[in-house]
């Protein structure tokens, strides 16, 4: 099984490792700091041993990634993995935001249920099962959101069960919260936030969520 080294350190960018399985143009390797697209939350950009990464996806606790087919790699060999890091620095700064946006809306309208968000380079964003108009509470979730990325504190970010994978992240408004994605490591990271309300169908509210460039 790959050991998840984004997990221990999510803002390493490169990592010498070997590969374990190869299977046509479908490989894993020992450890990876490359993240699979889980949760909602899109999976890096990079290469293995120079060779892009054209798709990383989970396949239970294994990571299994598709490189171009004229690859030339064999199990045993040693090999470099190397991320996007503009990339990666600014998914993990819109993860946190839609997560600390989701965990305030959850606070303030309880009947309120999630189903479905997704994590891009460009913006976050949440979808939620509800019948009013969220667009009335849009500025004080912002001004909540942003205070809290103004409090500059330590984001924890460990595992609650480490055999079954399973990992959470805490700061000082919130209970803990499970989520397996990667973290940063302080709340200030996310910069100045700026959401927005749209309406992706009857019954259903979303909510956009931007962050400053850093």
């Amino acid at each position: 099984m790959t050991k998840k080294i984004f997990w221990q350190d999510p803002y390493l960018t490169e990592l010498n490792t070997t590969v374990q399985t190869v299977h046509g143009n479908q490989i894993t390797v020992a450890e990876t700091i490359f993240y699979a697209f889980s949760g909602g939350q899109e999976s890096d950009h990079g290469t293995i041993a120079g060779y892009e990464v054209l798709e990383a996806r989970k396949d239970d606790k294994e990571i299994v990634y598709t490189l171009e087919d004229n690859h030339t790699l064999k199990t045993g060999e040693p090999v470099k993995i190397c991320i996007d890091w503009e990339r990666r620095y600014k998914l993990m700064r819109l993860h946190f935001a839609a997560e600390v946006v989701l965990e305030l809306v959850c606070q303030r309208f309880p009947d309120v249920v999630k189903v479905g968000a997704h994590i891009a380079q460009d913006k976050s964003r949440i979808d939620f099962e509800w019948s009013q108009n969220i667009s009335p509470f849009i500025s004080s979730l912002q001004e909540a959101a942003q205070s809290i990325i103004d409090s500059n504190q330590q984001i924890i970010s460990a595992f609650s069960d480490e055999e079954a994978e399973r990992r959470y992240w805490k700061i000082n408004e919130f209970s803990q919260v499970p989520c397996g994605g990667t973290h940063i490591k302080r709340t200030h990271e996310m910069g100045t936030i700026r959401l927005t309300r749209t309406n992706p169908g009857k019954g259903r509210e979303r909510i956009e969520i931007y962050v400053s460039e850093n």
